[in-house]
């Protein structure tokens, strides 16, 4: 019997620290992540404002600005190569063939002064070397598969003729243009109304099953996660929290934190109204961050060695890890 064969991480970070030097002193926004991506797989990246995961979206790619950041250590590996270890010309080559962006607001991601089909001719002539004939032939097919009607009149159209569901779907068109092997999208669905949402993300799903392409998905929107993902990282103070898959982490949340996020969210399958639960307490000072679990501060189940010890991603069975000591075998003990 023949061996399934196993498949490489479209993308391996391990141990991602990056800090920000502020006028307080070294932010510490991202400490310590670790995560991988396999080929054709949706992952969810979650957490509230301010606990990394955009920060993390963007190191992926090398696009925060240095200084005021630093990569302070880690890998990233995409695709067997290291990306840390790359010059700024070898990532602008990188950049829309092999790894693809969708920003947070279209209207400001896009060029004003530019119409849609030449910004997304450009990418097509940079990367696959196309003449200016097979370009536009690509851009208006790409317009057509994010669902754009009348592509051939609105390739030539400017952004502000566009409505902002529309101008998020030339994002992805640009983003996609290249066939590349990763697509990160960070909060794409933050300005549009539900009904627009919904709409993106099917154009999302349908890209994702005939394309084969890797998506991250970084929202704060857990209806999304669960509509689209087929794992999950959750981030809390610039460290992943959770990680599993999404039906382990929406039956059975291991991380305070992770319990705390679905008990704020209302809930469409019970005929009860059950009151929103918000998470008390504020985000940990990244300027000075806690010497044990970040979340302790805020968490309703904290013992004393949580103040003192980070746990560390633990096992949880299946694919989830939590870093809580509560899935510590040792916990009870170690608190005494």
């Amino acid at each position: 019997m023949n061996k399934p064969i196993a498949r490489e991480p479209v993308l391996e970070v391990k141990n991602l620290k990056v800090s920000f030097h502020v006028r307080e002193g070294e932010l510490q926004a991202v400490r310590g992540v670790d995560f991988h991506v396999d080929p054709g797989e949706v992952v969810g990246i979650v957490g509230e404002s301010g606990c990394g995961k955009s920060v993390t979206a963007q190191t992926l790619m090398r696009l925060i600005p240095s200084p005021p950041s630093r990569i302070k250590s880690g890998s990233i590996r995409f695709l067997g190569e290291e990306i840390l270890l790359k010059s700024e010309k070898e990532m602008r080559k990188l950049r829309g063939s092999k790894m693809g962006m969708i920003f947070q607001d279209p209207m400001t991601s896009l060029n004003p002064t530019l119409t849609v089909g030449s910004q997304i001719i450009e990418n097509l002539t940079r990367h696959l070397n196309m003449n200016a004939a097979q370009a536009k032939k690509r851009a208006i097919e790409m317009l057509k598969l994010v669902g754009i009607p009348s592509a051939e009149t609105r390739i030539n159209q400017y952004p502000h003729e566009f409505s902002g569901g529309m101008r998020q779907r030339v994002m992805i068109a640009i983003a996609l243009a290249c066939d590349p092997a990763l697509l990160i999208a960070d909060e794409p669905t933050t300005a549009l109304d539900v009904t627009i949402q919904a709409q993106i993300l099917e154009v999302m799903k349908e890209l994702r099953s005939r394309l084969k392409t890797s998506i991250i998905l970084i929202t704060h929107n857990l209806g999304i996660v669960a509509g689209i993902c087929d794992r999950v990282i959750v981030m809390y103070g610039g460290q992943v929290v959770e990680t599993g898959t999404v039906k382990e982490l929406f039956t059975n949340p291991k991380h305070p934190y992770t319990e705390g996020l679905l008990k704020s969210v209302p809930r469409l399958d019970s005929r009860k109204e059950e009151p929103l639960i918000p998470i008390i307490g504020t985000p940990p000072d990244l300027v000075h961050p806690p010497a044990g679990c970040a979340f302790a501060p805020r968490c309703p189940y904290t013992m004393r060695i949580c103040q003192r010890l980070d746990p560390g991603l633990l096992d949880c069975g299946g694919t989830q890890a939590a870093r809580c000591w509560l899935n510590h075998e040792m916990a009870q003990e170690a608190n005494a």
